[in-house]
């Protein structure tokens, strides 16, 4: 658009930022460069691995499509050509408006490497997104861009967007649910600039100094403990240019991220975009697969769910009780698959078989009476009769003989063969590679060849072979097999812990940790917090420069993690999720109950979350009066009265519902304590609540002080009217006899 002005022309600057346009580019790092998924990486590359049977690469190169990205650089280094054959036959080839190119490299040996040979290539030509290929993400990038871009027009030194969300704890460790170290950051409230990073990894005994000049040049600081890193970066092309001069610069986070936060010369400025309602998530260790494989079964990360083709054909359905499988298995009338369970095509179950919580892809074929709990069995898998795994991985190819056993942990790599009978001890990995006798960097690439001494099996050992727990004779020349390690007739080697010992392996594992260890791990996760020249701080604390005193009395801070806080907020996000996306109550419920089994709580504490939400949803809904808040009630609690309902199956679960109700008029949402009476009858109305339960929460108040009885007292009358109702009923019961007795109980309840 061309504007007049005085006889001159003037391009406005919409246009000028048309002819400026370049398209939205992406770098997807193929390479972890780090060894947490040994043995398995050392024949194929993590982005390769199956994630609910689809490879990890197609869950980021899906987001990055339905984002607005239009050009992705994919760059790989160990196992490349692995990985530019699989991208080559794949569909995200030929695509319109979104190009996937590949660059290769032989001697990357860090994420900086990668950068800086990005940057030779002089492929990237404005704003870009960086990301590793092993993350799963729904969000959307517009707000997250938007925001990057005017940072950028005001300050050139901005030059990077973070993405973070609340981290959501284990319940049983209260660690990360992720299995990733603790992280500190120190953000600025109002401009949500990045001010201060660091992992535990990276500190001794939960230490942490802060520098006071933070303080000085910022008045306030928030210092969080409870955010998640979600390894989605947007960048300016500055930044490939800083990892090209600054060859210090190997790890993005360690290195590049905290090198900007201390260097005071260039001003180099990073910010943080934290979401809520969406998923992002990045699988660094066997902990973070095993969860982030749960919460794409529980559909926490839709559209990218096993049920939706967002990479290709797609036959798998969604079942009752969260259990997904295609038309095409051969399953025995008496084997069982239970609840959050996926089967991929061609696979055979046998009889009496047992399959719980868990994925087992596509041609595998399972004999009868096995039982697999909260496993990963990936293709072309052969598991005999009487086998039993809890908690494992089980790579393609594998074969475990009849009656073996998987203790919880264990890690099976390629064509691995387990003896009859023999017991995987837990946490053990198995391959048919040797451990290397030297444990190289976290930063050293991730493939097998002659100079790191381990040697690859040969292309021409068959399947068959190893799964006759044979290898040809031009293999054997390559590779001795300490059979014994694995059983009578077994093939592969039981790999020996790594330095750290079982800590780490626990931490990092698919199994949950041992109970007798519980103690011990908690203590160590939970070292204090300790703030060198400056107060101590809460989670998620925020701190002010008038705040610093080297007086502080450490033992006024308590750091109180409760789960119920966190599920209760689960559910809350879940239920509005429902509520603006108009997802459906059986959705809901699924969803519900996978937090209750993740956070381990009761269905009273379903039943008080739902009904918080519920009326949190009314409270936040526009209104002027007491009156029209009521009304508002009234149509929430009739729209989702059936899921409510689903949560109430006996007295307890609705006498937690009046508790909360309670709880909510005393502390979160006073505006409801003059509506509390007429709340619990619009509830009994509603048949969400029952006159016993009401006369049973009212019986309990009987001994307590006034102040605990103000809402007995508020609904004296409707708990008087209950009472008699249930008089009435007992009446009846005595003068009444068989069918007519039946009539009018049933017309007494439906008409109090």
């Amino acid at each position: 658009m061309v504007q007049k002005k005085g006889g001159a022309t003037r391009v406005s600057e919409d246009a000028e930022e048309d002819l400026a346009r370049v398209p939205l580019q992406g770098i997807l790092l193929a390479d972890s460069f780090a060894q947490k998924f040994r043995p398995i990486t050392l024949e194929r590359p993590k982005v390769l691995l199956p994630l609910v049977n689809a490879p990890m690469i197609d869950y980021t190169l899906a987001w990055l499509e339905s984002a607005g990205v239009e050009e992705v650089y994919v760059f790989c280094c160990a196992h490349s050509k692995q990985v530019i054959d699989y991208l080559g036959s794949s569909k995200w080839i030929g695509q319109p408006n979104f190009s996937v190119t590949t660059i290769e490299s032989h001697n990357s040996v860090s994420a900086g490497d990668a950068l800086r040979l990005i940057y030779e290539r002089n492929v990237i030509h404005g704003d870009f997104i960086l990301i590793s290929g092993d993350t799963v993400s729904n969000m959307s990038l517009t707000q997250a861009l938007q925001e990057h871009k005017e940072r950028r027009k005001k300050d050139s030194n901005a030059v990077m967007t973070m993405v973070i969300k609340q981290s959501k704890p284990s319940p049983s460790t209260h660690q990360s649910r992720l299995g990733t170290d603790e992280l500190f950051m120190a953000i600025d409230p109002d401009t949500k600039q990045l001010l201060y990073y660091e992992d535990k990894a990276d500190h001794l005994k939960g230490t942490i100094t802060l520098d006071k000049m933070l303080l000085t040049d910022n008045p306030f600081i928030s210092l969080h403990n409870d955010k998640q890193d979600c390894y989605i970066d947007i960048c300016s092309p500055e930044v490939l240019s800083l990892f090209t001069d600054n060859f210090d610069y190997q790890h993005l986070r360690r290195h590049f991220v905290k090198g900007l936060l201390v260097d005071d010369i260039m001003g180099y400025k990073i910010f943080i975009h934290e979401i809520h309602s969406s998923y992002a998530a990045r699988i660094d260790n066997f902990r973070s697969y095993d969860t982030i494989s749960k919460d794409i079964i529980q559909r926490w990360t839709y559209p990218l769910v096993p049920d939706v083709p967002f990479f290709g054909n797609c036959t798998t359905k969604l079942r009752r009780q969260g259990m997904y499988r295609t038309s095409e298995i051969g399953q025995s009338c008496s084997a069982q698959i239970g609840p959050f369970t996926v089967v991929g095509n061609g696979t055979t179950i046998g009889k009496d078989t047992k399959i719980s919580n868990s994925v087992v892809g596509e041609g595998c074929t399972i004999g009868s009476n096995v039982s697999i709990e909260g496993s990963y069995i990936w293709h072309n898998v052969t598991i005999e009769d009487g086998c039993k795994l809890r908690h494992a991985i089980v790579c393609d190819g594998v074969l475990m003989k009849s009656g073996s056993v998987l203790e919880p942990g264990v890690i099976l790599s390629f064509k691995v063969v387990i003896g009859q009978q023999f017991v995987v001890p837990a946490y053990s990995k198995v391959s048919l590679l040797q451990q290397p006798t030297k444990q190289d960097s976290d930063e050293e690439l991730e493939y097998a060849d002659n100079s790191s001494g381990i040697v690859e099996i040969p292309s021409t050992t068959s399947t068959s072979d190893m799964l006759n727990g044979e290898l040809t004779s031009k293999s054997s020349e390559t590779q001795c097999w300490a059979a014994s390690e694995v059983g009578t007739g077994g093939v592969g080697y039981i790999w020996s812990l790594i330095e750290g010992g079982h800590e780490e392996e626990w931490r990092h594992s698919v199994a949950p940790i041992p109970a007798d260890k519980l103690a011990e791990v908690i203590q160590a996760m939970n070292d204090d917090l300790e703030i060198s020249d400056a107060s101590v701080l809460p989670p998620s604390g925020e701190l002010k420069p008038d705040s610093v005193s080297n007086d502080t009395d450490n033992d006024d801070v308590e750091y109180i993690r409760d789960d119920s806080v966190y599920f209760e907020k689960e559910v809350e996000a879940t239920f509005l999720r429902a509520v603006h996306e108009n997802v459906n109550e059986d959705h809901v419920i699924l969803e519900v109950n996978s937090l209750r089994l993740s956070y381990n709580m009761t269905s009273a504490d379903c039943a008080g979350a739902i009904f918080y939400s519920v009326m949190k949803l009314a409270l936040d809904t526009p209104h002027s009066s007491t009156s029209e808040l009521c009304r508002i009630v009234a149509n929430v609690t009739t729209t989702w009265q059936k899921l409510l309902k689903y949560y109430l199956p006996s007295l307890d679960e609705e006498i937690e519902v009046i508790l909360k109700f309670e709880e909510m008029c005393l502390e979160s949402a006073k505006e409801f304590s003059p509506l509390f009476a007429q709340t619990l009858h619009l509830l009994y109305e509603k048949d969400i609540l029952q006159e016993e339960a009401i006369l049973n929460w009212a019986s309990e108040k009987e001994g307590a002080d006034d102040a605990d009885k103000v809402f007995v007292k508020q609904s004296e009358k409707f708990i008087q009217s209950c009472d008699q109702v249930t008089m009435s009923i007992i009446f009846r019961l005595k003068r009444s006899r068989g069918t007519i007795y039946k009539i009018e109980l049933l017309m007494l309840f439906m008409c109090p």
